[in-house]
């Protein structure tokens, strides 16, 4: 019997460029599928490869929510004819029954898409429809909501504080890689979002892992370790394959899953 949890989790993944925020969340996707829960992934990327690592074709044309000018003149109001006027908190309950995309069982994807100037001040219609999306996330119906974001927080960092409870900063053991974790630390806290877990992904096997959490320092309480596994290189984009021949990443990941169930 599938699962009912009833406080819904929303987790903001981010990091460096390639540590591989994209391949851990469409991994999170499909484990936390598997415990039962319905599942929105939200593309936050601009790159827009979230979709491929989810298993969806690489060539399906997919019109991010950036590039839907009737819906954001719908809901923002600003267009032609209307003066400029725009609304800056409008109701976007609807937003993922109208453009989320099925993407596994339980499964369902939102690509956000690219803004030209974003971040703060911006009051660009695109801009101001994403932001609200973003931190009205607490009230989408899916029972966890992740986000995948290109390296920082912030383009959308006080909407995410709204909407987002958990940052999973994801890193790997190098020294740049875990100084900008640490930044991403610092700023999730500025944002208001104060659970985070460090995830130190593509582990190699025989690392002293002591060893890594004395280089860690004692900045991240929850540290989880997440071990490279050939399996992810040799089926990308889609992480399918990687779940149903149960690849030892896959272990790894579902005990994250378990962690962040277990702190609800």
């Amino acid at each position: 019997m599938a699962a009912v949890y009833h406080d819904r989790i929303r987790i903001v993944i981010t990091g460096k460029g390639g540590v591989g925020k994209t391949t851990l969340t469409a991994l999170l996707a499909r484990c936390f599928a598997q415990q039962g829960c319905h599942v929105l992934a939200v593309d936050g990327d601009p790159q827009q490869n979230l979709a491929a690592t989810l298993g969806l074709p690489p060539d399906q044309a997919i019109t991010p929510l950036a590039d839907r000018k009737n819906y954001i003149e719908e809901k923002i109001g600003a267009g032609p004819g209307r003066g400029g006027l725009m609304v800056l908190n409008p109701d976007t309950a609807d937003v993922v029954d109208r453009f989320g995309i099925p993407a596994g069982e339980n499964i369902r994807l939102l690509v956000m898409g690219g803004v030209r100037n974003a971040g703060t001040g911006c009051l660009c219609p695109e801009y101001t429809l994403l932001a609200a999306v973003l931190r009205n996330a607490g009230v989408l119906p899916d029972d966890v909501v992740l986000l995948d974001t290109p390296a920082g927080l912030e383009h959308f960092g006080r909407a995410v504080a709204q909407g987002f409870t958990l940052a999973l900063i994801v890193s790997d053991g190098s020294f740049n890689a875990l100084s900008v974790a640490k930044e991403l630390r610092r700023l999730a806290r500025e944002c208001g979002i104060r659970d985070v877990i460090l995830a130190v992904n593509r582990v190699e096997q025989g690392t002293d892992r002591q060893e890594l959490r004395e280089k860690i320092g004692n900045e991240f309480p929850a540290i989880r370790f997440i071990p490279a596994d050939p399996c992810v290189g040799r089926h990308e984009p889609s992480v399918g394959p990687v779940i149903d021949e149960g690849c030892p990443v896959v272990e790894a990941v579902q005990g994250l899953v378990r962690d962040i169930l277990a702190r609800r």
